[in-house]
């Protein structure tokens, strides 16, 4: 009978070498810690071959007991060597740049972080650490400040040094850096009155909604997206919501919708993830133009998986990029139309809906109140279990 294959783990002291952004590192634990070890070599053939000598003089060092974790600098080569101080201390020269740094905190980070934040917050930070920032070292934390004051707005600097506090709070606790040198930063960076994300709600009139739907219906490169314009615009959704309903979201009298996913930006590319940004899902009463839209654009025949509203080459739609391209334009054709973004229609579906009454039974009339537009639109969850009494049947106004 064979015997079952035993997996051997690496010998005590062995070292590996890693490629970090196009540079040679060297890795391997030596009294319960981890150190990574800077070559000063780009990631080719010919360099590897010179890091895999370094590492063999770290292995024999450490299997003769001669190792000493405080002369790190000796096995860096003598262009490294002269720029180093002879006393560093091993802390500070285990993660060599920020950029390594902050790749290593996300690695960390992964597991808990949804698709887009990792897209569009941690890759962002990763890009502007690599690309765009002209210094990348600790001792540089001043200039990195400043560079950002001056090269982005007052909002993403304040944000990017909150990420930056956090990374390096997270290396130093990880012994992998000695101090955070970005500690009180984001505290100094004064936000301008009125430039916060909250206040900027600007909705449309029911006019100019009217006009951007029937502008989408007349063009004839951007037609195609119509009914999708008109969804939010009636349902207060959130783009991602829209872009991921499928047809079996759809109840078969097209009264009732549910909201159950959402489509992201994720370091792959666009995914389609289950919940919602506040809420595993809700469902939505469709009131009789919503009804009768969703009637019209249905095709004849459709799967359960169908997508409600499909790129015109039958993929999920690119909200950022549907922004860019056709949204952008068909506003600018309407001169009389100031500017604002695609997720004003949300704000303009919960302006109306909190200024339109219904019409009872009895002939009277009542109005929504925030809590019941909250829980149409899936606001803060807090909001409306608190407060409003999941009982009440909503409606909503036709408008």
């Amino acid at each position: 009978m064979p015997q079952a294959s035993v997996k051997r783990r690496k010998p005590k002291g062995s070292v590996a070498v890693l490629s970090s952004n196009g540079r040679l590192q060297l890795r391997f634990s030596y009294g319960g810690k981890r150190h990574y070890l800077s070559t000063g070599y780009s990631d080719t053939p010919q360099h590897r071959q010179l890091a895999d000598i370094r590492a063999k003089e770290i292995e024999k060092d450490i299997l003769y007991e001669r190792f000493d974790p405080k002369n790190l600098v000796k096995y860096q080569p003598q262009a490294l060597q002269m720029q180093s101080s002879p006393a560093i201390k091993e802390s500070a020269i285990q993660v060599v740049t920020l950029p390594e740094l902050w790749r290593q905190y996300t690695e960390f980070k992964r597991p808990g972080l949804s698709p887009s934040t990792l897209a569009k917050d941690y890759v962002r930070v990763a890009r502007c650490l690599q690309n765009d920032l002209p210094d990348k070292s600790f001792e540089d934390a001043v200039a990195i400040r400043n560079w950002l004051v001056r090269h982005k707005t007052p909002n993403a600097t304040k944000r990017i040094l909150t990420q930056l506090k956090a990374c390096c709070n997270w290396g130093k606790k990880s012994r992998l850096i000695e101090d955070n040198p970005f500690t009180g930063m984001a505290a100094d960076i004064k936000i301008p009155k009125g430039s916060l994300a909250d206040t900027d709600i600007n909705p449309f009139t029911l006019v100019e909604r009217d006009l951007i739907i029937t502008g989408f219906r007349e063009d004839r490169f951007y037609r195609h997206y119509a009914g999708f314009i008109e969804f939010l615009f009636l349902t207060g959704c959130r783009p991602s919501e829209a872009v991921a309903l499928q047809w079996q979201h759809i109840s078969r009298d097209y009264r009732l919708i549910r909201f159950e996913q959402a489509v992201v930006i994720s370091e792959a590319g666009l995914v389609c993830k289950k919940g919602l940004k506040t809420q595993k899902k809700r469902t939505f009463p469709a009131n009789a133009k919503l009804a009768e839209l969703l009637k019209d654009i249905k095709p004849h025949k459709t799967r359960p998986e169908t997508m409600v509203f499909p790129s015109p080459e039958g993929t999920w739609i690119d909200v950022h990029n549907f922004t860019n391209r056709a949204w952008r334009k068909v506003i600018a054709k309407l001169e009389a139309i100031e500017y604002r973004k695609l997720y004003q229609t949300r704000h303009t579906f919960i302006t109306a809906a909190l200024e339109t009454p219904i019409p009872t039974e009895n002939g009277s009339f009542r109005m929504l109140d925030a809590k019941d537009v909250a829980r149409l639109v899936g606001t803060s969850q807090e909001i409306y279990e608190h407060y409003a009494g999941h009982s009440r049947e909503l409606a909503v106004p036709e408008f």
